[in-house]
């Protein structure tokens, strides 16, 4: 009667559980997104777009003061409109992912612009070269783009010589335009791995919410489900008690006050961050509980001096081994096993009431025992469960007396059988 009563709590709970998986849980807050309008993005791409316009204006003045004719002139700073624009086409986020046919076409383009003035601007074009330069590094292959970049630089050595000009000053053009097409592709990749940083930042951030959040589901379904059932367990008892043997329904009530006090406590704990548990006291709290439900209860225990994140996963682990045995098995005997040995520490739950025939078809069952194989994974252990052959359910959990400093949070992988006992 009374496992019962705790075997319907589970229920609801599970039933509460699945009106929240179908979108009856409040939304939580999300940072935002991070990208180009951010600050420190904004800031980069600041810093680009003015270097481009100042490489323009140069060849404008160059242009100007090349002594040509105004028709030639004004044709001069026409193409440099689209020249520029190809530019930023070639320097905006994510381009170097366009489709390569694209991109080459863009840079055909761009190199059509950029070698025929030549023929009429010849040395006040050669800015142009550097915009050219910058956009084979930052749109193609590496192996395809530094060879294409060195060409472009060795280009720029003939215009000069054309012209009649000093060698020294084609070898100046020519690391001119190699120096330039330097700035533009940094400046560029600048922009993106800010952007990128930021990204970055704020999945972070998001991972992090979502772990404190997950951590805190986790722990207060350690904690409550436990508590919850032993006061509706001990509750029910003490009613029954009160007219026949009203002294021990006092002591039952003076229980219900302690776990409920005791509990309000561990969620402050759970909300404010880590909270120690011990083993020990766990075994007690699951004597009593066990008693107060009428099963027979044999209890091994041989442990030392535990690591406190150690023996804090293993009372967690205990605990719900308790909660899951009132609320889904029939249990008439248990058996409680806590042994260290070889540096190792053993917790084994037994009882004789798993039902093999026991589905529970909610979206979230078996949480708790996928919490309990994440924390022993976090401290270096492992946990198994499952029917033996003799029918008796069994749930193992094992661990290093001290968390070795290479343990990690991710969970191994682990095969738990259909039959038997699930959170």
């Amino acid at each position: 009667m009374l496992r019962g009563t705790v075997q319907m709590m589970g229920s609801d709970e599970r039933s509460k559980t699945g009106d929240e998986s179908r979108g009856h849980r409040p939304e939580a807050v999300v940072p935002p997104s991070p990208g180009i309008g951010f600050p420190v993005s904004r800031s980069a791409r600041t810093i680009l777009i003015p270097t481009l316009l100042g490489y323009a204006l140069l060849t404008t003045l160059g242009i100007l003061s090349a002594g040509i004719s105004p028709a030639a002139e004004a044709a001069g700073l026409l193409l440099l409109l689209p020249i520029l624009a190809l530019q930023l086409m070639h320097c905006a986020p994510r381009m170097n992912q366009a489709p390569l046919p694209r991109r080459c076409l863009t840079l055909t383009l761009q190199a059509v612009l950029t070698y025929l003035p030549v023929l009429v601007f010849q040395t006040y074009w050669e800015a142009m070269a550097g915009y050219l330069a910058g956009s084979l590094l930052l749109l193609l292959p590496a192996r395809v783009a530094w060879p294409l970049y060195a060409t472009v630089g060795l280009s720029m050595l003939v215009p000069p010589l054309a012209d009649g000009r000093p060698l020294v000053e084609s070898v100046f053009f020519a690391h001119t335009t190699l120096l330039s097409g330097l700035v533009l592709y940094g400046l560029t990749r600048l922009t993106e791995l800010t952007t990128h940083l930021h990204t970055t930042r704020g999945q972070l951030a998001r991972q992090a919410v979502t772990g404190e959040r997950l951590r805190f589901a986790r722990d207060l379904h350690d904690l409550l489900g436990f508590s919850l059932s032993a006061i509706t367990l001990k509750s029910e008892l003490a009613q029954h008690l009160i007219p026949t043997h009203p002294n021990r329904a006092m002591k039952e009530i003076n229980e219900v006050l302690t776990i409920a006090g005791q509990s309000l406590a561990d969620v402050r704990k759970a909300a404010s961050g880590y909270r120690a548990m011990s083993l020990r006291q766990e075994i007690r709290a699951a004597q009593s509980m066990l008693d107060a439900a009428g099963i027979d209860l044999r209890v091994e225990v041989e442990l030392g001096t535990l690591s406190p994140h150690v023996e804090t996963e293993l009372a967690t682990t205990l605990r719900e081994a308790v909660t899951n045995l009132l609320r889904h098995s029939k249990a008439a005997h248990c058996g409680i096993q806590a042994v260290q040995q070889d540096g190792l520490v053993r917790l084994v739950v037994e009882n004789d009431g798993a039902d093999p025939a026991h589905h529970n078809p909610a979206p979230h069952s078996g949480t708790g025992l996928r919490n309990l194989q994440a924390r022993m994974n976090a401290i270096g252990g492992h946990l198994e469960s499952g029917r033996g052959e003799d029918g008796t359910f069994r749930l193992l959990a094992e661990a290093p007396v001290r968390r070795p400093p290479e343990a990690s949070p991710e969970p191994r992988e682990n095969v738990f059988p259909p039959t038997g006992s699930a959170a």
